[in-house]
């Protein structure tokens, strides 16, 4: 069964259609949504609830708009970054041991073998350092362009400019 089909089944509410799918997906979503919250207890959550949100709202997806992928991948996106600005986020970092520390000092240097849950580092990679670093921070890491501008010390229309600009680099590598 072709995808175009199965994305149609899953808009009509076919359950095996939703099995398949989230088959099909949950690992990289669950990799992108725990490289954003770092945990994977909540990551698990949380990608659970993109897929309930999906489903909820399917008919809201185009085909004319974007690869469906795209579209799930950039719920779970939105929903990680939103349990990240939460309440319960928050306070649970209060109190945080030394080890989360050291991995955000590791980790935040570069990109990290598990930003490679969707397959694009190879394509990230290949791009300048200054695209490599916007693309980290806003895409990988979770961060608002108003946040990696101030990580970035750049001015925000640049990032925004930057981030358009890496964003067209990489669809015309990936034939997008």
């Amino acid at each position: 069964m072709n995808l175009e089909q199965l994305v149609l089944e899953f808009q009509q509410k076919d359950v095996k259609a939703y099995e398949k799918l989230y088959n099909m997906y949950c690992n990289s979503i669950f990799g992108v949504v725990n490289n954003i919250v770092k945990n994977d207890d909540v990551a698990q959550e949380i990608t659970q609830d993109v897929f309930i949100k999906a489903w909820k709202n399917s008919t809201s997806y185009s085909a004319k708009k974007g690869r469906f992928f795209t579209w799930i991948l950039n719920i779970a996106r939105n929903a990680a970054i939103d349990y990240t600005r939460s309440k319960k986020y928050k306070q649970s970092k209060q109190n945080l041991n030394s080890d989360f520390f050291v991995d955000i000092l590791e980790t935040s240097k570069s990109l990290d073998n598990s930003t490679d849950t969707i397959g694009i580092k190879e394509f990230v990679t290949k791009l300048g350092d200054k695209c490599k670093r916007i693309i980290e921070l806003i895409y990988f890491k979770g961060f608002t362009q108003k946040e990696a501008s101030e990580e970035l010390e750049m001015p925000i229309g640049t990032i925004k400019t930057r981030n358009r600009n890496c964003i067209g680099e990489l669809r015309i590598m990936l034939g997008v």
